[in-house]
């Protein structure tokens, strides 16, 4: 897949070598650090739509959460989320000292930040619905020793998923049938990309942004595929047929650069949201807190220079198309969005693999902080120096969830240029 980018300014070839030589290295190591490698998430909760207890019980489905020992004090203290009952005085003094009792180097100005964190509830800015991690079920979990891979989990099961995030979702009127879909005839996708295209241009990025994140999740399978599997050892690895039955031109009937290039547009779309959200991590009052003082300012200094960087690409998504005209009317649309990505994140606790499920949970939320960031701008501009944020707060999940999230899009477009060197050394 080569050249421009519908709705965009930006051509492929760019973002190829902008990521695969500037940012993903950068990028990777600091997923690699204790601030972003510890996930808090809950992966016992019910499915909200359908009764459905059909758990994968394959082995490489399962997520092995940290012992609580394991995760840097910092973490644990920091992550309590308050309910509006515990913003009271002494609540507050009480969590304070809890904080000074973990560090007593930190400064009081740092532990008011960590407090004002934790008990930020953004439940009506918010596009995901987010995980109570004060809940006993909520449990940390080490990324970098469950990483996103096949599991095996697939048909009937994994299709229901998809087909309801896409069907009931994407603003998708019932008529009108995606290319492709199983057992339902295919005009090859000229309805569903007739109707697309007279879409305005938030549905179709909508759109685009579902199936930008189902080409990444799908380029991580096919590149972190089980290929070997004895009692001696296992060997994962890229599996050129798997990528060829997703991706391929003639196979997918040209499907697959569509797919593709909507992966391209996702990334974008989270590249600009980075560069936006520099002015709150820029902060002094900002910390990135483990626990470590001198990790957690090397963290924050090569957080900064990842975000700078991301501010640097020459050719930026302008979300400033989106919600414009009628106010009235590009409100009403804006919460539209919202709710329905918000669906989407609920969708999540309905994957039977959990291994995917968590990083379902984990990319959609990275994705609806992305998109926060974006239609926040005004608010973020207006940040103060030092002093509370009030106006723009993220979650210590959510600076995660939004690191990890362009990680996993940043690794795919790294895989794409693997797979492309392997087969054309193939012909």
């Amino acid at each position: 897949v080569t050249g421009h980018i519908d709705d965009c300014t930006c051509d492929i070839e760019t973002i190829d070598a902008f990521n695969n030589y500037k940012l993903f290295p950068r990028l990777n190591e600091l997923l690699e650090s204790d601030y972003f490698r510890y996930y808090k998430v809950n992966l016992k909760k019910p499915c909200p739509f359908w009764n459905d207890n059909s758990h994968c019980g394959i082995r490489d489905c399962a997520v092995e959460p940290c012992p609580s020992e394991e995760i840097p004090d910092g973490i644990r203290s920091g992550s309590y989320k308050y309910s509006e009952a515990a913003n009271d005085l002494a609540e507050e003094c009480e969590e304070a000292k809890r904080l000074g009792a973990v560090d007593g180097s930190l400064s009081e100005e740092a532990q008011q930040a960590v407090l004002r964190w934790t008990r930020h509830d953004d439940s009506s800015d918010s596009f995901c619905e987010a995980d109570d991690i004060s809940s006993p079920d909520a449990e940390y979990v080490d990324l970098l020793l469950n990483p996103e891979r096949y599991t095996g989990y697939k048909g009937p099961d994994a299709w229901k998923i998809w087909n309801s995030i896409y069907e009931e979702n994407c603003f998708k009127p019932q008529n009108v049938k995606r290319p492709l879909a199983p057992g339902r005839g295919d005009d090859g996708g000229q309805m569903f990309y007739k109707w697309l295209k007279g879409v305005c241009v938030e549905k179709r990025a909508f759109y685009k942004l579902i199936s930008g994140l189902h080409a990444s999740i799908n380029i991580h399978l096919s590149a972190r595929y089980l290929l070997q599997d004895t009692w001696s050892e296992k060997k994962w690895g890229p599996n050129v047929t798997e990528f060829q039955q997703r991706f391929d031109e003639v196979i997918t009937r040209g499907e697959g650069p569509r797919r593709l290039k909507n992966l391209y547009f996702l990334y974008l779309i989270e590249l600009r949201a980075l560069s936006k959200v520099l002015p709150f991590f820029e902060r002094s009052a900002f910390h990135l807190y483990t626990g470590s003082q001198s990790h957690d300012a090397e963290t924050k200094s090569l957080l900064l220079e990842i975000l700078r960087l991301a501010k640097s690409f020459p050719l930026h998504f302008d979300e400033n198309s989106f919600f414009v005209g009628n106010k009235k009317e590009a409100a009403k649309l804006k919460e539209e969005f919202r709710l329905h990505f918000k669906n989407i994140s609920k969708i999540m606790d309905c994957v039977g693999c959990f291994k995917c499920r968590l990083w379902g949970k984990l990319q959609t939320q990275g994705l609806g902080t992305a998109l926060k960031i974006l239609f926040s701008e005004n608010l973020i501009e207006k940040l103060p120096e030092s002093g509370p944020s009030y106006g723009f707060q993220l979650s210590r999940q959510e600076i995660v969830a939004l690191l990890n999230a362009f990680g996993r899009i940043s690794t795919s477009v790294r895989e794409l240029e693997n797979f492309r060197n392997i087969l054309r050394d193939m012909r």
